[in-house]
């Protein structure tokens, strides 16, 4: 059975106090939790896993560079991530991918450096507002994660992220056919290629203006493992009933 994970991407906001939400959301997770990730700013990580420890909550960062080490100056590693005590990392953000016009070879050499740190990589894609309009979403969509992903992905190294851009931060969701649809192309592409027994165990979010509104809706697809949520995640309040509605799926 894959596991449930429910991702919080804080993106660039919150500071030191921010971190007092890990602590509020506790008594409001239910009895039995899914996977949860925070994915605060970097200069956070290692306060978030230290006020982490001992919950059910894992810590998680917004990106890593391509390399190991060396003359990057400003990036952060995948291996300095870990030593910071987080678990996991996103690579391939569409905000990434635009504003930093990272390209899919890019996001396969961070994916990379993520697992030779022992991280599990949350591996982003997704089309634009103008692929959709134009038929084109699951050419986008198989591209994207034929050339973003490495081989030898497994379970346990690997989580994959469908955000269409067009709804990130939005407040516009694709109906629950149009998640079905790509979530379900992304499930056969990774059995094409992975073989059935690793396939079937990695994790598949949607992420793209989930809220507790919605989130039940879209749990109900049989190929949605989980959510990556942006905004929502930000405050306990709203994080806790999208945890709760993965959890009931």
């Amino acid at each position: 059975m894959r596991r449930k994970l429910a991702a919080g991407n804080w993106k660039m906001n919150g500071s030191a106090s921010a971190l007092a939400e890990l602590h509020a959301l506790l008594p409001l997770l239910p009895e039995m939790p899914p996977d949860i990730v925070i994915c605060p700013p970097a200069p956070l990580l290692y306060r978030a896993s230290a006020a982490a420890q001992g919950t059910p909550i894992s810590i998680g960062a917004q990106d890593c560079h391509m390399q190991q080490s060396g003359a990057f100056t400003g990036d952060v590693s995948a291996a300095m991530i870990a030593d910071a005590g987080a678990t996991h990392v996103i690579v391939g953000h569409s905000e990434r991918r635009d504003a930093h016009e990272e390209s899919n070879g890019d996001v396969r050499a961070k994916a990379r450096q993520a697992w030779a740190a022992g991280l599990t990589a949350i591996i982003c894609i997704g089309e634009s507002g103008d692929d959709r309009e134009a038929d084109n979403t699951l050419d986008i969509i198989g591209g994207q994660l034929s050339g973003s992903l490495p081989d030898h992905a497994t379970a346990a190294n690997t989580v994959i992220a469908y955000e269409p851009i067009w709804a990130i931060g939005t407040g516009v969701v694709p109906t629950l056919d149009q998640i079905v649809e790509v979530h379900d192309f992304i499930r056969d592409r990774l059995i094409t290629r992975l073989g059935g027994e690793i396939a079937d165990g990695i994790p598949l979010l949607y992420g793209g203006s989930v809220k507790p509104e919605n989130a039940d809706t879209i749990f109900r697809a049989a190929n949605v493992d989980g959510a990556l949520v942006g905004g929502a995640s930000l405050k306990a309040a709203d994080f806790a009933p999208i945890i709760a509605a993965l959890a009931q799926s």
